[in-house]
């Protein structure tokens, strides 16, 4: 009897036991399809947002951007140390034969950097502006070879609480000898001319290697000067009396008749309209240098420079710029 029992029992067992794995498998089934659909929206979000991004990076080029006319107001940037820079240059002269680019707003934010820097940005904005409108927007700092690149454009912008001014040339070295002497070092240095190489840290600088020095110093002074007078429209008295290396602020610096108003964008765009017909409703565009893409390791032993040494310590040549806590 019990044998027989047994024997009915056991189908619905399994039956049961069957039933059960059924669900089991169906809900583990579930699980993988909800964690797949969850992967596969989130990479369709993802891709959907890098999408959008590319999309308005491209499109959005600037305040009020337009795609029925190419014609558009051009903003380059001048920021950080400036250098003599070629692919900078070209971008001037790309906006120089850009029927579409109706004027320039150059914006400045740099402390200065070398001569030759900021007299390859004067000279380049000045051949700009004899063909376009060109003004400069000084930020928070536009001071030395900053200033002198501003002297290049037509109308200079200044925040009340810009720093400006600081108009002179400067170079820098150190003397070593006393170091070295204490140490049991004495450097030997053969050369053909007792000018040659100085400034030298390994040797004290003489009264005629100073003297040469400051002659080339004064000659760079006196060609920033000539741009501050003539840009400025003032008689070189006037300029004597400001180009002492001090710095200003944009009050100051209006006053003084270093920049022209007090203002931003907005206020350029306005000098723009009022002054050279450049209506408001233009976009305004970056146009930014075609720099070519630096190499990996190129971009580590950039970042080792920068941990290193400061960018002003690695600076050559004359020196324009503007550094109160070096």
């Amino acid at each position: 009897m019990s044998g027989e029992m047994l024997s009915d029992e056991t189908p619905d067992r399994e039956k049961q036991i069957g039933e059960k794995q059924t669900k089991v498998d169906d809900l583990i089934e579930r699980r993988r399809l909800r964690r797949s659909l969850t992967v596969w929206r989130a990479v369709g979000a993802v891709l959907v947002s890098a999408i959008l991004v590319i999309f308005l990076a491209r499109s959005d080029d600037g305040a009020g951007s337009s795609i029925i006319s190419p014609d558009h107001v051009a903003r380059v940037y001048v920021g950080g140390i400036i250098i003599s820079d070629r692919w900078r240059a070209d971008l001037l002269d790309e906006l120089k034969n850009d029927d579409g680019v109706k004027a320039v707003m150059v914006m400045i934010d740099s402390p200065g950097g070398t001569v030759v820097g900021g007299e390859e940005l004067f000279l380049g904005l000045k051949e700009l502006a004899e063909t376009k409108p060109v003004v400069a927007v000084m930020g928070s700092t536009a001071t030395s070879a900053a200033y002198m690149t501003a002297l290049g454009t037509d109308y200079l912008i200044a925040r009340e609480g810009s720093v400006t001014g600081s108009i002179g040339v400067l170079m820098e070295t150190a003397d070593f000898t006393a170091m070295l002497e204490k140490l049991g070092i004495k450097p030997e240095i053969i050369k053909s001319s007792p000018l040659k190489a100085q400034p030298n840290p390994l040797e004290t600088i003489t009264p005629e290697a100073r003297m040469a020095m400051k002659d080339v110093i004064l000659d760079m002074f006196s060609m920033f000067t000539d741009m501050v007078a003539s840009r400025r429209h003032m008689t070189p008295e006037q300029v004597s009396q400001i180009a002492d290396g001090r710095i200003f602020t944009g009050r100051q610096a209006l006053k003084n008749g270093l920049i022209d108003a007090i203002g931003g964008e907005k206020e350029a765009r306005a000098w723009l309209a009022e002054n050279r017909e450049i209506p408001l409703e233009i976009p305004a565009k970056d146009a930014k240098p075609d720099y070519p893409k630096e190499q990996w390791y190129q971009k580590i032993m950039g970042l080792a420079g920068k941990t290193l040494f400061s960018e002003r310590l690695k600076l050559d040549g004359l020196l324009s710029v503007w550094h109160p806590n070096m």
